[in-house]
């Protein structure tokens, strides 16, 4: 029977103190006298018999195309031993099974540790106080839901890497705008300023250096003026990592991956990932993390220490342009169109970009409020500043540039197709920008629930529609229902005299 290097140092440790061979084999859960005096006579402990094994116990099947496999794996290391076992079995055929895979697996594995020379993960000594460093990560396969649509998004979080206290705000891309909501949440919540503020090569915060501005590698960056300007508001030194090199700002990434778990199984926890609001989710998601940051108290103690207090103003969580609309009722906000209404065509126009959302000004009032549209070449166009025009041109809507944004929801493209199979082109066009005319002056969805009605009508090639029909279809649905008059029962006042009665006799 064999003995573990534990039993074997029990049985000698009973029989130094006199135990025979039979009570130390009991006392070490042995079951046999039989291996107290194997060792005995031995002297060593079971792991110093062990002797390595240099022999194979089966044949290597892959011996044969080994020398080659490995050529590969010297041009290309990324090779992975799938692919090499596929590629062996399309050249060899049926000499390869699939169970083998798993063995080439193993050998390719061996190979890289004999072979490859990765580059390490250096642990960094971080001091307290020093960086913040920020990053925007994904949240979308988290499949957070706001009302029931899919809400796209990312967090921009903040970590201090030393106590690894973190904060984070949901933004729609990595823009200035971002940066600036992102860090200064961060900054309030935290009351203090650290030495400087970290991130990696995102085009918010830098940019590639013009030839005149290169004096090292032609690959270095600038910083962007604005972001600069935000970072000395707050007395921040602007850090950033070196290219290629994402382990520098390892503590955020690394969080990254942690604030998602951490939220995946808070939304396991609540039973549903929708929300009613964005806010609702914002709020959803400090929870959790004022939850994680209470175990770092500690150590935020040590950074609060050595970092200055947060004195400064907070800078608005938008920026302002002046931007001039075109003759077509269209002005461009970054690489991006937004329609205004046609009475701002050709003026200039005070726009305030935030993050989720941008404000058009003019003479001090607010002319529109609109979402923020994230990318670039993307139009938003709002089919109640251009119908007027449209009406007076119905020629023009046909070819219209941005016409699928004439068709505010499936149901209004639908009726456009069937009246363009039932009239004229002309004729289907003018009706259909009646229609639309309808729902920039009334309510959208009653139009759309008139038109659906029409729709689903089997007859309706038969029994044709107009605007005209439209509208009287919205009054049928508006016209207050009948309520059928109820008569009330005339009340039966005998039966409380059955009770006083009934009563009296159990008093009696």
């Amino acid at each position: 029977m064999t003995a573990t290097d534990a039993q074997v140092r029990q049985i000698m440790k009973e029989r130094s103190k006199g135990k025979t061979q039979e009570q130390a084999a009991v006392k070490a859960n042995l079951r046999s006298r039989k291996t107290v005096r194997k060792y005995e006579q031995l002297g060593e402990l079971p792991s110093e018999l062990k002797q390595p094994r240099s022999y194979r116990t089966r044949p290597d099947p892959f011996e044969a195309d080994w020398a080659e496999v490995e050529k590969k794996l010297e041009e290309a290391p990324e090779l992975e031993a799938k692919t090499l076992f596929d590629w062996l079995c399309e050249r060899n055929g049926v000499q390869y099974q699939e169970g083998q895979l798993r063995t080439l697996q193993r050998r390719v594995s061996n190979w890289r540790v004999l072979n490859s020379n990765p580059t390490l993960s250096l642990d960094q000594i971080h001091q307290p106080g020093e960086v913040l460093q920020s990053d925007g990560t994904c949240m979308n396969d988290l499949n957070v839901t706001i009302q029931g649509q899919p809400f796209g998004h990312l967090l921009f979080h903040s970590v201090l890497p030393y106590s690894n206290w973190e904060w984070g705000r949901v933004v729609q891309s990595e823009s200035l705008l971002s940066i600036r909501l992102g860090l200064q949440s961060a900054l309030l919540k935290l009351g203090y300023i650290p030495q400087a503020h970290q991130t990696d090569h995102t085009t918010a915060a830098t940019h590639k250096l013009g030839m005149a501005e290169r004096e090292k590698s032609p690959q270095e960056r600038g910083y962007n003026s604005e972001y600069l300007q935000l970072l000395a508001h707050y007395g921040l030194e602007a850090r950033t990592i070196h290219l290629a090199s994402p382990n520098e700002n390892g503590d955020v990434e690394s969080l990254n991956g942690g604030i998602k778990r951490a939220v995946n199984q808070h939304l396991l926890m609540r039973g549903s990932r929708d929300f009613e609001s964005v806010a609702a989710y914002e709020t959803f998601l400090f929870g959790i993390m004022e939850k994680r940051n209470a175990l770092r108290h500690a150590k935020l103690a040590e950074e609060i220490a050595v970092m200055k207090p947060l004195t400064a103003q907070p800078w608005p969580q938008m920026r302002e342009l002046s931007v001039r609309v075109g003759q077509n009722g269209i002005l461009r906000v970054g690489n991006n169109g937004y329609s205004v209404p046609s009475g701002l065509k050709g003026k200039l126009a005070t726009v305030r970009i935030y993050e989720w959302h941008i404000e058009v000004w003019y003479a001090n009032r607010m002319m529109e409020s609109m979402p923020r549209v994230p990318g670039a070449h993307h139009y938003q166009i709002n089919y109640r500043h251009v119908i007027d025009s449209l009406l007076r041109k119905p020629g023009g809507f046909r070819n219209y540039r941005y016409r699928d944004h004439l068709f505010p929801q499936d149901v209004y493209r639908q009726a456009w197709e069937a009246l363009n199979q039932r009239l004229p082109t002309r004729q289907a066009d003018l009706t259909y920008l009646r229609i639309l005319k309808q729902a920039a002056l009334e309510l959208e969805s009653d139009v759309a629930q008139a038109l659906s009605l029409l729709l689903e009508n089997p007859d309706q090639n038969q029994n044709p529609w107009d605007e005209k029909t439209i509208q009287e279809l919205i009054g049928v649905m508006r016209a207050p229902q009948l309520i059928p008059a109820l008569a009330a029962p005339a009340p039966n006042l005998s039966i409380y005299d059955q009770f006083l009665q009934a009563a009296s006799h159990v008093h009696a």
